[in-house]
């Protein structure tokens, strides 16, 4: 059998994109754009059978792209968002679209808990003053964790883990899902945004979702963190929130334009933790990242079912060409 046209669309040398293909052998042959544009995406999409999508969002597989490859057979996509790639365009066009769910659960739970403790022990207040030669014992006014109601929106891997490790120390934790689940702990949404101490948005990003959060409809005092989608919070409604003193405050790994624009007033406001999308980037989620992507590639082509289908497609992947069109 031929090998498999594979389309890699990250943003990484050529040579590299080999190194970390390198188990694949000479299954699948590598081509990547001839740089990273729309117009290059477009041009090189005709020959493609597998695409490796890009994690940062800049090339996607919308509806057009999708029309612009008639040979391709599966989308696998390096990370657990599937953010600008058209589901039902791949669907209508019997093209499975897998994610990689629950590689960056540990880490992106852990910033969630550990930015919720900054936030809470005003740790990054406290190192400022200290640096500047001041000594507040008595004026940051802290607060601990345990005992508080702390409310998960989104319970996949990432937000289940999320309720552990809030539990875990204390905390009273409710979850809210557009999926049922059989965990206790579910609560309607407008009641855990406005009865809960910590609200912790770890949900996908959709037409649905978007502007989920209202962060003025949260508990007087509460704090916010967002390591989900800027998009899913409204982010002037936030900046209202945090201006008036309605929010203790936030704590943002994602926004809705990245990277954070000179001049966002987000820059300038108090007790907000800002983080350069980097919740679930670890050496061990990385690492949990590739052998999944490695696994997928590996079942499409020599046959076997695929994991973390999205798109309601078989997760069994069938060849379009007899042969490679651009061989």
């Amino acid at each position: 059998m031929s090998p498999w046209n594979l389309l890699a669309l990250p943003p990484l040398p050529e040579q590299a994109m080999r190194h970390l293909l390198a188990p694949l052998g000479d299954r699948v042959t590598l081509r990547l754009p001839a740089s990273r544009d729309r117009d290059a995406l477009l041009a090189a999409l005709p020959g493609a059978e597998i695409v490796l999508g890009d994690w940062t969002g800049t090339l996607v597989m919308d509806a057009e792209a999708v029309a612009a490859a008639p040979g391709l057979a599966f989308v696998q996509q390096p990370s657990v968002g599937v953010d600008g790639h058209d589901l039902a365009a791949l669907a209508a066009a019997g093209v499975p679209l897998a994610n990689t769910p629950g590689v960056s659960a540990g880490a992106v739970s852990e910033w969630c808990l550990a930015a919720t403790l900054a936030l809470s022990r005003k740790l990054a207040a406290a190192d400022a003053a200290v640096r500047a030669g001041e000594w507040p014992q008595q004026g940051l006014l802290p607060h601990e964790l345990h005992g508080r109601r702390a409310g998960v929106i989104g319970y996949g891997p990432i937000g289940a883990m999320c309720a552990r490790l809030f539990r875990a120390l204390g905390c009273e934790v409710t979850y809210w899902t557009r999926t049922p689940r059989e965990d206790p702990g579910y609560q309607d949404l407008d009641a855990l945004v406005s009865g809960s101490d910590v609200v912790i948005v770890v949900i996908a990003l959709s037409d649905e979702t978007r502007g989920l959060v209202d962060p003025r409809r949260m508990k007087q005092g509460a704090l916010l963190v967002n390591a989900a989608r800027g998009g899913v919070v409204d982010q002037g409604a936030l900046v209202e929130a945090l201006r008036d003193g309605h929010l203790g405050g936030a704590a943002l790994d994602v926004f809705d334009v990245e990277p954070l624009p000179a001049g966002d007033p987000l820059r300038d406001l108090p007790n907000v933790l800002l983080s350069p999308h980097v919740a679930g980037v670890t050496p061990e989620s990385t690492g949990r990242l590739v052998t999944a992507v490695l696994g997928n590639l590996a079942a499409a082509v020599e046959g076997r079912a695929v994991e973390g289908v999205v798109n309601g497609v078989s997760p069994v992947i069938s060849r379009r060409f007899t042969r490679s069109p651009i061989a």
